[in-house]
C-alpha cells in the first residue's frame, strides 16, 4: 500500500515538474516530494529515437520477489516520478510500436534513483498474414462477455459456437471479415440464468437466431494495433461497432499448419440495441448494467 499510495500521488506531481527539469529531477528537487524516512524516488524520462518524449508510455516496478510495488504512465513530457520503499527494484517500460525497456534500480532511505534518459527502439511490427482467405478456428478461439449484475457483482460468459471468414487483401488495409455467432450458444455456467438470457426477455433467440459482424475497414494504429470497424447486427437491430484489436502475429500448430492471432475487445450499450427488458425495469429490477464489454482471442488459419 505504501508504494501504490505514494507512487500514484508521485506519477501525478511528476507530470506537473516534468516541464521544467532534466530527466527525473533536478538536484535537489526531491524537497517538493513528502518522503518517509524509510523511502526514496525513482524516477526517468522516456525518449524515441529521436529524442522525442513517448506520450503514455506504460511503466511498472517490481520488488525483488517480482511482485509490483507501482505502475502508471509517463506524462506528456515522457517523465515519470514514483515514491517507493528503499530497495532493491526492476523498471520496465512499454510503449504501442517499440520495444521494452527493463533496467534496475537501488533506491536508499531519503535517497533518489534517477536513471536518466530512457530510449525506447521502434519494434518491428510482427508479419501480417499472406493474402488469401482465412477462417477462426474455434477450437483455440473464444468471444466471451462481461456485464454487471444487479449494480454489484460481475457476471462472465462467452458464446460456445460461432464461425468467421476472413479475407486477407494485398493491403491489409483492405481486408473483409465476417462473424456468425449462435446466440442460443450463450454459457455463463448457470442453467437457469442462460435459460432466461435465451429468452424474450433478453437475446430472443427464437426471433433472432444469431449475433453477425461484417466489417471491411480496417485501420492501422501504430505497432500492433488495429480499429477493426463493422457492422454488429444483435436483437434485429444493426449498429456501427469498432473493436480495438492487438495483432499477435503468426505462429505454427502441432502438425505445422500456419496460424495468426489477435485479440480484441469492444463496449456495447444495450439500450442500442433496444435489448432494454422494460418489463424488468418497470418492476425496478436492474438486472445487467447499461454496457456488456465483449473480449475476442481469435486464431485464423487459412482456409481449405
Amino acid at each position: 500500500m505504501f508504494g501504490r499510495r505514494l507512487g500514484n500521488r508521485s506519477a501525478r506531481m511528476g507530470s506537473r515538474r516534468g516541464r521544467a527539469h532534466h530527466p527525473g529531477l533536478a538536484p535537489g528537487s526531491a524537497s517538493a516530494f513528502a518522503i518517509p524516512p524509510s523511502g526514496g524516488l525513482l524516477s526517468c524520462r522516456v525518449l524515441d529515437p529521436v529524442s522525442e518524449p513517448v506520450r503514455g508510455a506504460e511503466f511498472a516496478v517490481t520488488d525483488g520477489m517480482g511482485r509490483k510495488v507501482v505502475a502508471g504512465e509517463a506524462d506528456p513530457y515522457g517523465s515519470f516520478v514514483a515514491t517507493v520503499p528503499a530497495g532493491e527494484y526492476r523498471l520496465a517500460v512499454s510503449a504501442d510500436g517499440y520495444t521494452p525497456f527493463r533496467g534496475n534500480a537501488t533506491v536508499a532511505p531519503s535517497g533518489h534513483a534517477a536513471l536518466g534518459d530512457v530510449t525506447l527502439q521502434v519494434a518491428q511490427p510482427p508479419a501480417l498474414p499472406e493474402p488469401g482467405d482465412w477462417e477462426i478456428e474455434p477450437a483455440h478461439s473464444s468471444i466471451g462477455f462481461t456485464a454487471r449484475h444487479i449494480g454489484l457483482a460481475r457476471i462472465h460468459g462467452r458464446f460456445n459456437t460461432f464461425a468467421g471468414a476472413i479475407r486477407i487483401a494485398d493491403r491489409m488495409e483492405q481486408s473483409a471479415m465476417h462473424v456468425v455467432i449462435d446466440a442460443a450458444s450463450i454459457d455463463t455456467n448457470v442453467k437457469m440464468r442462460d435459460d432466461h438470457l435465451r429468452s424474450a426477455d433478453f437475446l430472443d433467440v427464437n426471433n433472432y437466431p444469431t449475433l453477425e459482424f461484417y466489417s471491411d475497414r480496417f485501420v492501422h494504429r501504430g505497432g500492433s494495433r488495429w480499429a477493426v470497424t463493422g457492422a454488429l447486427s444483435l436483437h434485429g437491430v444493426t449498429r456501427t461497432v469498432t473493436l480495438d484489436t492487438e495483432y499477435l502475429g503468426i505462429g505454427h500448430g502441432m502438425e505445422g499448419e500456419t496460424r495468426a492471432a489477435c485479440r480484441a475487445t469492444t463496449e456495447l450499450r444495450r439500450d442500442d440495441f433496444t435489448v432494454s427488458w422494460q418489463t424488468m425495469l418497470a418492476r425496478g429490477i436492474a438486472v445487467v448494467g447499461p454496457s456488456i464489454t465483449i473480449d475476442l482471442d481469435i486464431q485464423v488459419i487459412p482456409k481449405s
